[in-house]
């Protein structure tokens, strides 16, 4: 292993926390059965086992960090487009979902992880200052997405995300392929496990956002949406 020498400087040190996230969420590709130690991410990024620690002092808090890191992404592009004048609708949001959630592997194995992570694993400290980052994140969408969807009341969009959010990694740990949903084919009523995840999280999706939007007009809800007839969501014309 070749070891780096120390950074001094802010931008070497951010570099290097980048670098040790980088072998860690490669790691966690390429070992998806297990949760790796903190040796081999260190070789991996060619620092010694102690700079890791210096930068995250659990191997729970640098998991927790790599996911962090992959929900700021969608966040910046969510953002991004909550930003621009023209109108943003449902198909616009999914479209990000399906870029930055669905289609990153091992974002949604690592979600479903860091929820037990900060109820366990993760000092309060820690899991509180993470709570803040995302708070944040979530309030300023929250804002970008009210004033898109003009039926969301106010605060009713942060609500939205934090529902969809809820959605997305539960039907995830629900439908997803794994050994177990194999051994499960043919036992009596396991079957409805084996469903298409992004299909049925786009019907799902759908449905809660269209209920949303009812409530919060004061509106009666619209019929369920379905794959074969999607409900279309109102959306405020540029």
């Amino acid at each position: 292993m070749n070891v780096k020498a120390r950074a001094m400087h802010a931008e070497d040190k951010e570099e290097r926390r980048h670098a040790i996230l980088d072998a860690a969420e490669q790691l966690l590709l390429t070992h998806p059965q297990r949760i790796v130690s903190v040796d081999e991410v260190a070789a991996d990024a060619g620092v010694a086992k102690g700079t890791v620690y210096l930068y995250f002092p659990s191997k729970e808090e640098l998991l927790l960090a790599i996911h962090e890191r992959a929900s700021e992404r969608f966040f910046d592009a969510l953002l991004n487009l909550l930003g621009e004048k023209k109108a943003v609708g449902f198909d616009d949001m999914f479209l990000l979902v399906r870029t930055y959630m669905i289609d990153v592997p091992g974002f949604l194995p690592l979600a479903a992880l860091c929820f037990g992570l900060m109820e366990k694993s993760v000092p309060m400290e820690a899991a509180a200052a993470h709570k803040q980052r995302m708070g944040n994140r979530l309030q300023a969408a929250g804002i970008g997405l009210e004033q898109h969807f003009p039926p969301l009341s106010k605060g009713q969009g942060i609500a939205v995300l934090m529902h969809s959010y809820g959605l997305i990694v539960g039907l995830w740990q629900m439908i997803h392929p794994s050994p177990l949903k194999d051994a499960l084919s043919g036992v009596p009523n396991c079957d409805i496990f084996h469903r298409e995840y992004a299909i049925e999280l786009e019907s799902a999706l759908r449905n809660l956002w269209v209920g949303h939007m009812a409530s919060s007009a004061g509106a009666k809800p619209a019929k369920p949406a379905t794959r074969r007839a999607p409900v279309k969501v109102s959306r405020r014309r540029p």
